[in-house]
């Protein structure tokens, strides 16, 4: 009885697991490594994280090792402002953003009278004071509530914790699109800002969005830092949930993979054995480590990166790209590669000749 006890009261007093809707939100994943001049939308240098701008700004991101004391994190996302937004113009803003597939967050009972109440948890390090903005999204329905954060003491890190009500309006759709969205602003004009901050009260009122927020991109010396990043269900923050580095890339995964075309200093890395077609074409099927989202992009550093070979001929490629909707149970893609081949067929593999940063990437983010 005495252990059977103790198992209840332990259990009881345990975290939940897979309590944060979050990805990557300790910053550990990194596969596109630093992003240069960053304008408009774009992934920043952290898994399953956007930079988002209007205006004159331009950032660099990067994997940083600036993080909380003894807070068990190694990483941060470090936004490193290069180009400033001194003088906001009424449309300028900058977010920090991360968005989610409404499957995943369908457990928020949105658009029901028992929509749950969803805590948001984080560290942050701004180099400005004052007033910052955090906001919620239901993209489903395009609304949107926020609450105001104040920043002590600049360029030092700060835990924050913010409680958000369930909104019961709309349900989130249950698909694999953007359903739900975490925004943090920098910066916002008067488009954003110009109206009255309803603290914590779900509206679709741009100019109530941001109101108070500091410009923290107004200049180049600026650098903004963010890690422990939690969303879960309920009012009370809880310890922040550490996944294993190999389940957090997984998980990245789904919308982001990378192939290096070099490996550890090798001239030739080889990703498969495919089959020449025609004189000018062949294909390479492409075995993925995880589903991903959705048929994905692709992107390579530089069609010199990559060769075929047969029969120990090496042939330049001029061209690679995906082979149409040949995208088998979001797990297996089709290359297609055009160069001069013979005119029979024959297996011929893929091969990474580049140089150091070379790479072949699908994308599948929302």
């Amino acid at each position: 009885m005495a252990s059977k006890a103790r198992q209840l009261a332990q259990s009881a007093s345990a975290p939940e697991g897979r309590k944060n809707v979050i990805i990557n939100g300790d910053m550990k994943i990194a596969q596109r490594g630093s992003q240069t001049g960053q304008t408009g939308v774009a992934m920043a240098a952290c898994d399953r994280w956007i930079v988002a701008e209007a205006g004159d700004t331009i950032v660099d991101t990067s994997q940083s090792t600036d993080v909380p004391s003894g807070q068990g994190f190694a990483n941060s996302l470090k936004v490193d402002v290069t180009n400033p937004d001194a003088s906001l113009a009424a449309d300028d803003f900058f977010l920090i953003i991360q968005r989610l597939e409404g499957q995943d967050v369908q457990h928020f009972r949105y658009g029901s009278s028992s929509a749950r109440d969803i805590t948001v948890s984080f560290w942050v390090k701004s180099p400005k004071t004052g007033t910052h903005i955090l906001e919620i999204r239901q993209n489903t329905s395009t609304v949107f509530s926020s609450q105001a954060y104040t920043i002590a003491s600049a360029n030092t890190w700060q835990k924050v914790e913010l409680t958000f009500s369930g909104y019961t309006i709309a349900a989130i759709a249950d698909d694999n699109a953007h359903g739900w969205s975490l925004n943090w602003f920098l910066a916002a004009g008067s488009t954003y800002s110009s109206g009255t901050l309803n603290s914590n009260t779900w509206h679709s009122t741009q100019a109530n969005r941001a109101v108070g927020q500091v410009n923290a991109v107004d200049s180049d010396a600026n650098n903004f830092y963010l890690t422990g990043v939690q969303v879960e269900v309920g009012s009370v923050a809880t310890e922040f949930e550490h996944r294993s580095f190999a389940e957090e890339l997984a998980l990245c995964q789904r919308y982001h993979i990378r192939f290096p075309s070099l490996s550890d200093g090798s001239t030739t890395l080889y990703y498969n054995v495919g089959m020449i077609h025609s004189s000018t074409t062949s294909f390479h099927t492409i075995n993925l480590p995880v589903p991903m989202r959705t048929q994905p992009d692709l992107s390579i550093s530089g069609v010199n990166d990559f060769t075929s070979v047969d029969s120990g001929t090496v042939r330049n490629l001029t061209n690679l790209t995906i082979a149409g909707d040949d995208f088998i149970d979001n797990q297996v893609v089709l290359l297609q590669g055009t160069a001069t081949f013979p005119n029979e067929d024959r297996p011929a593999a893929l091969r990474g000749d580049g140089t150091a940063g070379g790479f072949l990437a699908l994308d599948a983010e929302l």
